[in-house]
């Protein structure tokens, strides 16, 4: 006699969270575009500044399947702010309590390279001391043909995050619709990444 079909359970909607600092609002429009584009996927979505982070935000990091780092790059590297967050999150490291979350991250600077790719390494390296898993871009490169555009998505060609440019002389409005829409593919993909982790675990329990 064949044992019973045991139907696996279905995982619950994942938790995302997007830990940023934002300077003069233009990473708090990529934070936004992280948010909206995980959120499209029925994920739940936390937005944290961590130059306010309150007790009550760090709960909400702890119970996490995700968290997403962004920050402007200045002098090639995250803000200060940003700096200060991941300092703190030494208790967690000490405790491993992030272990096999999931981590991205995105940036923005004044030029087109800005050495934004140090603010994405840093990040991956944080989130590697945690224990935490990457999720990279997964795009390939736009704009980088005489039929591409510059609003084709990941038109920076960043692989191991969403990355935008900004002019230096001009507000958070004038973030380019190609870098909002990357960070907002960012989203979905870490929502839908973290959404498989889930199901497997809820497989495997």
């Amino acid at each position: 006699m064949s044992a019973p079909v045991v139907s696996p359970s279905v995982a619950a909607s994942p938790v995302i969270s997007v830990a940023y600092h934002s300077g003069y609002g233009h990473t708090a429009v990529l934070a936004e575009a992280v948010r909206a584009g995980a959120a499209d996927t029925g994920a739940q979505v936390h937005l944290i500044k961590v130059d306010e982070i309150t007790e009550e935000q760090w709960t909400l990091l702890d119970g996490s399947d995700a968290i997403v780092f962004g920050s402007p790059t200045y002098m090639g590297t995250a803000s200060g702010a940003f700096h200060a967050f991941a300092e703190a999150t030494s208790a967690r490291w000490a405790t491993q309590a992030w272990h096999d979350k999931l981590a991205a991250g995105f940036t923005n600077s004044g030029s087109k390279s800005g050495d934004k790719l140090h603010t994405l390494q840093f990040f991956q390296i944080l989130a590697a001391q945690l224990g935490m898993h990457w999720v990279n871009l997964g795009l390939l490169p736009g704009w980088n043909s005489s039929t591409a555009s510059e609003n084709d998505l990941n038109r920076l060609g960043v692989f191991l995050g969403a990355a935008a440019q900004t002019n230096v002389d001009e507000g958070p409005d004038a973030v380019h619709k190609a870098d909002v829409a990357t960070a907002e593919h960012l989203g979905r993909r870490v929502a839908e990444t973290a959404r498989i982790f889930l199901d497997g675990r809820a497989r495997t329990a």
